[in-house]
């Protein structure tokens, strides 16, 4: 089966195409570094990470570039809120950000540009624009994109100029032509952050700088472009005019975004104030827990972060996982292996129709079905093999089953007490005191423990 992906530059799902045969070239724009990565940050890491282990997988030579923005207004005033070079800022939340991708099994990108280490780059894309006059400097010192001079404006959110003008967000300014341009390059005085460039001391623009990124490495035009739900208008729409205008080619043949992470129907942002750090999540949640909850739906579908969904997550993790008991000597299937796989086939399929992760998981608890139904037979562990591959596809199963199931969090029973409590319920059966096995049964359970009798002994795991 052929990949296809949806595209928001044509509205839907088209066959996927290489610039050269075999190749990939993947851009995806990254964090602005001035504060904790929240959720919905979370959502796109863990959507593009998906998508270029499974793109690998199937023998694409994927080039994967997710910049980090590390000079803006934001980091600026930040900074200056906490009397300290922008820099020491930008260092410090560049590791958190690392600390909270490893926590969640996010693998890096094979590169990871930052802007200010791409000035010279920025400013030689302005100084092309301004020499194709689609980018003048303003009475203020600011270098503005001529908007206008760029005939296809606005095609990849078909908004039409009533609606650019309406969504541009941008604040009245008398030095612009026309107020749906936008700053390429903005005036900086000695004393401010800036860098020097022929058109006068200043910083870059937001827009500008993954324009000059993505083509520092990946070149002027590559395959696919992604990013977060709020980036097509204006940021992609801008990258777009930017590039084309500069480098006279087609930007990205497709451009992917994932859907927003939303609480209480409203989209979780800085902005709004309504989000919660990854390290806040994760010190309540198994990080394998978060990411699964981020891959049950499709990456295109909004996702409603709840403490109820996230106990749903986990109680699907814990199916998961609790198949693969008794089964943690059997590795992973090769995927060379798995060719004739009817589980695996099915997968695969599912991902190549635009990475619709919600049936490949669905794929994967049909296996489960299976599994528990061979358990002790000779079929059971090819299963346990095509079951552990696709999991590693997603980034799961990093822990043992046991590991997984009893992990706890800070208010939780710990697992010697469980232990404990379990070895006193044995002695009572034992002992034929069956009131006192109850009781202990029904204590565990109150304290979020399921025990789980067999010949060989009793297991136990944490309820969601």
């Amino acid at each position: 089966m052929s990949l296809t992906i949806y595209s928001t530059l044509s509205g839907k799902k088209e066959v996927f195409s290489p610039r050269e045969p075999g190749k990939i070239g993947l851009y995806v724009c990254g964090i602005t570094v001035y504060d904790y990565c929240h959720i919905g940050h979370a959502r796109v890491l863990v959507a593009f990470d998906v998508i270029s282990r499974f793109l690998r997988s199937q023998q694409w030579q994927v080039h994967y570039v997710r910049n980090i923005t590390d000079i803006d207004d934001k980091i600026i005033n930040r900074a200056q809120e906490n009397s300290e070079p922008y820099t020491d800022l930008t260092s410090r939340y560049i590791e958190y950000m690392h600390e909270d991708e490893k926590a969640l099994g996010i693998l890096p990108p094979d590169a990871e540009p930052r802007a200010t280490a791409h000035i010279a780059d920025i400013i030689a894309m302005i100084e092309t624009l301004i020499a194709k006059d689609f980018a003048y400097q303003a009475s203020n010192g600011d270098v503005y994109y001529r908007v206008s001079r760029f005939a296809e404006y606005g095609k990849l959110t078909n908004k039409d100029p009533e609606q650019l003008l309406a969504g541009a967000r941008v604040e009245v300014d008398s030095a612009k032509e026309d107020p749906r341009d936008f700053a390429l390059w903005k005036f900086a005085s000695e004393q401010d952050v800036g860098w020097d460039a022929p058109f006068g001391r200043g910083r870059p623009g937001w827009h500008i700088e993954c324009s000059a990124m993505s083509k520092a490495c990946l070149g002027a035009h590559f395959d696919i472009h992604g990013g977060g739900p709020d980036l097509p208008f204006p940021h992609h729409e801008n990258e777009i005019a930017q590039s084309e205008a500069a480098n006279g080619c087609q930007y990205a043949n497709y451009w992917m975004h994932a859907g927003a992470v939303r609480l209480d129907g409203e989209k979780m942002s800085k902005s709004l104030g309504n989000f919660f750090t990854i390290r806040d999540v994760l010190k309540q949640y198994h990080p394998e827990v978060v990411r699964y909850l981020l891959i049950s739906s499709h990456y295109r579908s909004p996702i409603n972060y709840s403490e109820e969904n996230l106990v749903e997550a986990k109680a699907g993790l814990d199916r998961l996982y609790s198949a693969l008991r008794g089964y943690e000597a059997v590795p992973a299937a090769p995927l060379s292996e798995l060719s004739d796989n009817e589980f695996y086939q099915k997968f695969v399929a599912a991902m190549n129709d635009d990475f619709n992760t919600r049936v490949a998981l669905a794929v994967m608890f049909d296996l489960v079905r299976a599994l528990n139904s061979a358990k002790g037979g000779a079929d059971a562990e090819p299963l346990v093999s095509a079951l552990k591959a696709m999991g590693e596809l997603f980034g799961l199963f990093g822990c043992a089953p046991d590991s997984f199931l009893q992990s706890a969090s800070a208010d939780d029973i710990a697992a010697d007490d469980v232990e404990a409590l379990i070895a006193e319920r044995t002695q009572a059966k034992r002992d034929k005191n069956f009131a006192r096995a109850d009781e202990v049964r029904d204590q565990l359970l109150a304290a979020g423990i399921v025990l789980e009798d067999s010949p060989e002994g009793t297991k136990w795991r944490r309820e969601g």
